[in-house]
C-alpha cells in the first residue's frame, strides 16, 4: 500500500487547511498517512530568521492572509487571525506526539479549528486541556508525559529529522522516495506520487492461459 508522511507545523498558517483535508484526500486513494508535527522555529533561526517569514516581508504577509482567506472560504473553513502570530506551538507539538497514531489526527485537527477560528492561545495549557478532554481523552495525563523527557527528545529528532529531509516551511507531503511536496495546494499531487510509486509487485500478476 502507498504511504505518505504530513509533515505539518501548528503555527504555520497554510498547515491549517492542509490538516483538514489530507487524511480524506489520502483514503480516497487507499494512501497510509502518517502525521508527523514538529517545529519550524529552529529551521527558520539556524538561517538568521527569528519571526515568520510572513512578518518578516510586509507584502508578503498581507498576500497570505488574502489567499489563506479565498482558501478557507473554498473549502468552508472558519478563518480568524491568531493574535499573536505566530502562536507559540512547543506544546501543542509535544502533545501530538504523547498522542498515539490513531488519535493524533483528530487532536490536530482540533487544535487548528481552534487557533485559526477564533479560540484562545494554543500555547495555554487550558486550552489543550479542553482540546483534550472535547476528545474523551485523559487530559492531565497526556499533558504530563508531553512534558517529559521522552516526548521533548522526539519532538527534537522530528525536527531535526525534518531539516534532514530538506524542509524549510510546512505543510509538507514526503514519500517514499525521498520526494517533497510543500504546500497546501501540493497534496493532491503528492499523493498521486505515493501512489505512482506502488511497486508493480504488489498487482496481482495476469492468469497465464492453460496449457
Amino acid at each position: 500500500m502507498p504511504a505518505v508522511d504530513f509533515w505539518y507545523e501548528f503555527a504555520s498558517t497554510y498547515s491549517y487547511p492542509a490538516a483538514m483535508r489530507v487524511e480524506a484526500l489520502a483514503r480516497e486513494r487507499g494512501v497510509t498517512l502518517s502525521w508527523r508535527p514538529f517545529l519550524l522555529g529552529p529551521i527558520f533561526a539556524a538561517r538568521g530568521m527569528a519571526d515568520s517569514p510572513f512578518n518578516l516581508n510586509a507584502a508578503k504577509g498581507r498576500y497570505m492572509w488574502s489567499d489563506l482567506t479565498r482558501v478557507c472560504a473554498r473549502h468552508g473553513l472558519p478563518l480568524r487571525r491568531p493574535e499573536p502570530f505566530p502562536q507559540n506551538s512547543l506544546l501543542a507539538a509535544r502533545v501530538a506526539l504523547a498522542l498515539d497514531d490513531t488519535r493524533r489526527p483528530e487532536f490536530s485537527r482540533a487544535v487548528y479549528t481552534a487557533e485559526f477560528g477564533g479560540g484562545p492561545p494554543i500555547a495555554e495549557r487550558a486550552t489543550l486541556a479542553a482540546i483534550l478532554e472535547g476528545l474523551g481523552l485523559n487530559a492531565a495525563d497526556i499533558l504530563e508525559r508531553a512534558v517529559g523527557a521522552p516526548v521533548k527528545d522526539k519532538l527534537r529528532s522530528e525536527t531535526a529529522r525534518a531539516e534532514s529531509l530538506g524542509i524549510f516551511g510546512a505543510p509538507n507531503l514526503v514519500t517514499a522516495d525521498g520526494e517533497i511536496f510543500w504546500g497546501n495546494d501540493r497534496l493532491e499531487e503528492g499523493i498521486d506520487w505515493a501512489v505512482a510509486l506502488t511497486p508493480a509487485r504488489d498487482e496481482a500478476p495476469p492468469r497465464l492461459p492453460s496449457p
